[in-house]
C-alpha cells in the first residue's frame, strides 16, 4: 500500500502544471476563514439549508448531482474542508471538533444561517455528528451515508493469511495500471456531470489520489473516542443509509476471493451497527440500498438519497412550525 501511495504522489508531482487544475475550481467561490481560503458553493433559497460533508478523498463537486436537485427546493451547500479539494492545505489528520468549528465559521462567513440539515458521507458523517454534539440548536436533521462507527474497530472481518498473496497481487496490478483504472472509475461516477465540470474534476482526483489514503488515516481510535465522549445526539430527524453493493473503488485494491468471502458477513455487520445508530435517537430510521457502493452511494442511488433529504426536510420544517 505504501508503494501505491508513493506512485500516486509521483503522478501528482508530474502533473503540477496541468492547465485544467491551475484554472481553479469549475464552480463555487473562496471564503477566508481563519487565514485559510475555503471553497464553497451555495445555490437555492430556503431553510433549513442542506450542507454536504464529503467522504474522505471526495470533494464538494462530487455531490453536484444531488446539490442541483436540492437547490430547487431549499438552500444547498457543497464545500471543501481545509486540506481537501481546492481549499487551502493543512496537515492531516485533524480532530472532528476542529473540522466542525471550521465549517461553522465558513457557513457564517458565507451568510448561510442555521439551522442546517447535514448530509454526511463516510468520514463526513463523523464530522456531522460532532457538529451536532457541539452545536445542537443549529442542526435540524441528518442524513448519514455509511458513516464510520467505533464498533467497526472490533467487528470488521480480518484478512486471513490465505488472502495475503492475492491481495498483494491486486495491489501490484493497481500499481501498474492505477491511472487508467481510476480514470475509468471516475468517468463512470461523473458521467452525468456537465462537460465543463467533469474533466477538471476527474483530473483533480487523479492528481490528488494519495490524499484519499492520507485523509482516511483520520479513521482511528482517537477520532472515535472524541465523538464517543461528545455525548448523545439530541432528538432530531435522522436517516442512516447502508450500501449493500461492492464499492467499485475497492475492487482495484482487493482480491476477488477476499471480496467474495467477506461481502455478506461485512454487510451483516454494517446492518447491525447502522440499525443501532439509527435507533440511538427517537426519530432515527435505517434504510438499505442493495445495489449501491460505499464511495459511490450518492451516484449509484441518487433518487433514494434525494428522497431521504426531502423526508428529513419535511420533518424538520414540521418541527420548526411546532416550535414557532
Amino acid at each position: 500500500m505504501e508503494v501505491l501511495i508513493l506512485a500516486m504522489k509521483d503522478y501528482t508531482n508530474k502533473h503540477q502544471g496541468d492547465n485544467s487544475l491551475d484554472n481553479g475550481p469549475p464552480i463555487g467561490r473562496f471564503y477566508k476563514v481563519e487565514e485559510r481560503h475555503l471553497l464553497l458553493d451555495c445555490a437555492g433559497t430556503g431553510s433549513p439549508a442542506v450542507v454536504f460533508l464529503p467522504a474522505a478523498g471526495l470533494v464538494g463537486l462530487d455531490y453536484l448531482n444531488i446539490h442541483n436537485q436540492i437547490s430547487q427546493r431549499t438552500t444547498s451547500v457543497i464545500y471543501d474542508r481545509a486540506g481537501t479539494g481546492w481549499s487551502d492545505q493543512v496537515k492531516l489528520p485533524r480532530s472532528a471538533l476542529e473540522v466542525a468549528d471550521e465549517l461553522r465559521s465558513l457557513l457564517h462567513t458565507a451568510g448561510v444561517p442555521a439551522p442546517y440539515l447535514f448530509v454526511g458521507h463516510s468520514l463526513g458523517g463523523i464530522y456531522a455528528c460532532r457538529y451536532a454534539q457541539q452545536f445542537p440548536d443549529e442542526v435540524a436533521g441528518m442524513l448519514l451515508l455509511e458513516p464510520p462507527h467505533e464498533d467497526f474497530l472490533t467487528n470488521t472481518p480480518k484478512l486471513k493469511k490465505r488472502y495475503l498473496f492475492p491481495q498483494g497481487f491486486a495491489i501490484l496490478r493497481t500499481l501498474l495500471t492505477y491511472k487508467r483504472t481510476f480514470r475509468g472509475l471516475f468517468e463512470h461516477m461523473f458521467m452525468k456531470w456537465p462537460d465543463s465540470i467533469r474533466e477538471p474534476l476527474i483530473e483533480f482526483h487523479l492528481r490528488t489520489l494519495s490524499k484519499t489514503i492520507i485523509e482516511r488515516k483520520n479513521l482511528n481510535s482517537e477520532l472515535y473516542d472524541e465523538v464517543h465522549k461528545g455525548g448523545e445526539l439530541r432528538d432530531i430527524p435522522l436517516i442512516v443509509y447502508t450500501a449493500m453493493g461492492i464499492d467499485p473503488f475497492m475492487t482495484p485494491l482487493t482480491s476477488k476471493s477476499f471480496l467474495r468471502e467477506t461481502t455478506d458477513p461485512f454487510n451483516n455487520i454494517k446492518n447491525t451497527i447502522y440499525t443501532k445508530l439509527a435507533n440511538s435517537v427517537p426519530r432515527g430510521e435505517h434504510r438499505i440500498l442493495k445495489n449501491a457502493g460505499h464511495t459511490t452511494i450518492h451516484t449509484d442511488s441518487p433518487d433514494e438519497v434525494v428522497e431521504a433529504i426531502w423526508d428529513l426536510l419535511d420533518l424538520s420544517r414540521t418541527d420548526e412550525e411546532i416550535n414557532s
